[in-house]
């Protein structure tokens, strides 16, 4: 572990390659898994906000869905994710030519909506976990992902240059420019230890 402001960052961020290849795993982050993705509550209410501009995107079922019982829900451990369709995928996702795609995205992309999608998914496979004394930033492992480390290996892109993004976004540029320095630092480090 390292630290990068108030974050005790995973060295994972820096040892592991990953690139999402949604030509293999077909976007299925958004029907697998426990529940929906985790949400923070201005995430909820800027989707409540732009509702009426994501529902043409959405999947009957998933209107339905969210009409129904609301955007979003507190799962078995309290906390607060996106609504599912029949708990499989999420009421804001929908499959086209067979690769899931998120319609909060779509809206987003045409101006529509003020939130881009949820921040935990444009981090995946990153979790954020806030602690009372400092914010853990964790690599989540999982099988569906195998294909993304495989392409993140073939063309040697390191997990925290895939998600350069969402974590300047999340964290600030001042932030990833210390994360990046720390990387080739550790790189160095690395493979002088290797010889």
């Amino acid at each position: 572990m390292i630290q990068i402001g108030d974050c005790i960052v995973s060295l994972d961020l820096l040892k592991e390659h990953f690139c999402c290849d949604v030509e293999a795993c077909k976007g299925a982050c958004c029907e697998d898994g426990d529940c929906g993705a985790p949400l923070t509550i201005e995430e909820k209410l800027l989707i409540e906000k732009d509702l009426d501009h994501i529902k043409p995107y959405m999947t009957a079922e998933g209107k339905a869905e969210v009409e129904k019982n609301g955007v979003s829900y507190n799962d078995i451990e309290g906390d607060l994710v996106t609504a599912l369709v029949n708990n499989k995928e999420c009421a804001f996702a929908i499959k086209k030519d067979g690769v899931w795609q998120c319609t909060i995205e779509q809206a987003y992309n045409k101006g529509e909506a003020s939130l881009r999608k949820p921040e935990s998914c444009w981090l995946y496979p990153v979790r954020i976990t806030p602690h009372r004394k400092f914010v853990a930033v964790e690599y989540h492992k999982w099988d569906i992902c195998k294909p993304a480390c495989q392409k993140g290996c073939n063309i040697n892109l390191p997990l925290y240059k895939f998600l350069r993004q969402p974590l300047i976004s999340k964290f600030g540029i001042k932030w990833y420019e210390e994360l990046e320095f720390t990387a080739e630092e550790y790189n160095k480090w690395a493979k002088e230890m290797s010889k």
